[in-house]
């Protein structure tokens, strides 16, 4: 076997190890990626994981699946990236999709079966506001992208489609690339050479599944179309996940319950690997009336709807990266496209409490959640599996 053979397997194995191990959200993501892939293994340079990170939150989609793909590129080529790709969230989509199937099977079984996640419904908006604050201290720096995030949110509270989230993204870019002379001057080149086919591939899946389900109707082709858009537009990491799917699958379609929504993006938050995970349990409960093969064939629809736009994305613009960001209305654009971002989570926060009792108890949790991710170092599986718990004991003594 040669060196690079083998070199390749220990790189998968790593993604394998990340991935069953990679609790704590995209910082703690980021350091076990600083220590394993650089500072352990050498496959790339801290500068280049620097680099690879910036450009994944850049680009719509799944950031920590792109970044692992980029470095699997960077190692192997394309073949190893997808490799790197389905290994990094097979484990997850396992653990989303039985998770699904358990709750279908509690609810049919046992009346009032989802008592035992009283409290992790509440909690999970504390999960989403604690998201929220990180990502708008992060992102939101100027008094227009906190005009920007608040029309967004107004926008989001009262016109509950998913097609307005693009023209919201594509209005939020439009109005901050105009002031692209309040970036850093660059060199910039000219003569920027683009190679199109992984767009064309990205552009091209998008429209066949776009029109094969407007024909076919069929099940299976339109939920994979639904998480292919989602995924093509998506900035700013699985928090901003959650309105666009809380709206098109609960508000929209009603293929899911607020409960079992908020119950499944709980438990994402107790599970290693991508947060974007919660799409195969979605998907899995979309697909419920067609049974047991129904519930396995939605948990992997949905993955590859939602992971591939990215990794599509990601390996087109990585040729050219290093030219493309010299470009001043880039990198202007991107400040409104995050505002926005920032606007649809404050708006998600609101639209699951909305199906809730506002009782003290239900704020109660809520607070407790955000102040123990806010104040402590316990980690998120700790919290959730306490709210489990809790809820057990509650429906066992309580009823």
């Amino acid at each position: 076997m040669s060196v690079r053979r083998v070199r390749y397997y220990l790189f998968l194995k790593d993604i394998l190890i990340l991935s069953i191990t990679s609790f704590g959200g995209p910082q703690a993501f980021l350091a076990m990626l600083l220590e394993r892939m650089v500072k352990t293994r050498s496959y790339i340079t801290e500068e280049e994981l620097w680099e690879l990170n910036a450009l994944c939150n850049m680009l719509p989609g799944p950031s920590s699946t792109q970044l692992i793909s980029a470095i699997g590129f960077r190692v192997g080529g394309p073949n190893l990236a997808y490799l790197a790709l389905f290994v990094w969230i097979l484990p997850a989509t396992i653990l989303m999709t039985s998770a699904a199937l358990l709750i279908s099977f509690l609810q049919e079984n046992t009346p009032g079966a989802l008592k035992f996640a009283r409290f992790i419904q509440p909690m999970a908006i504390g999960f989403i506001i604690f998201a929220a604050q990180k990502t708008i201290s992060k992102m939101v720096k100027t008094t227009e992208a906190m005009v920007l995030m608040l029309i967004s949110a107004f926008v989001a509270f009262f016109y509950s489609s998913p097609y307005i989230f693009p023209v919201m993204l594509i209005f939020g870019g439009l109005s901050t690339s105009i002031k692209y002379k309040n970036q850093p001057k660059s060199e910039e080149d000219k003569s920027l050479v683009i190679k199109w086919s992984n767009f064309y591939l990205w552009a091209g899946v998008l429209i066949i599944a776009a029109i094969a389900g407007a024909i076919t109707k069929w099940q299976p082709i339109l939920l994979f179309e639904n998480f292919y858009r989602n995924g093509s537009l998506i900035f700013g990491g699985g928090q901003v996940l959650v309105p666009y799917l809380y709206t098109e699958f609960v508000d929209f379609k009603h293929f899911l319950s607020s409960e079992e929504f908020l119950t499944g993006y709980a438990i994402s938050q107790g599970i290693p690997g991508p947060t974007f995970s919660i799409s195969s349990y979605i998907g899995a409960l979309s697909m419920r009336e067609f049974g047991s093969t129904g519930f396995i064939m939605g948990g992997l629809i949905a993955a590859a709807g939602i992971f591939l736009p990215g990794i599509f994305l990601i390996f087109f613009v990585i040729r050219f990266w290093d030219q493309l960001k010299l470009y001043r209305p880039v990198r202007a654009a991107l400040e409104g496209i995050n505002a926005v971002s920032c606007g649809m989570l404050i708006a998600a926060a609101y639209l699951l409490f909305e199906p809730l009792e506002a009782n003290g108890l239900n704020i109660l949790f809520i607070l407790g959640t955000y102040s123990l991710l806010q104040f402590t170092k316990i980690s998120s599986p700790m919290i959730i599996s306490a709210g489990i718990v809790l809820g057990i004991l509650a429906n066992q003594f309580l009823g």
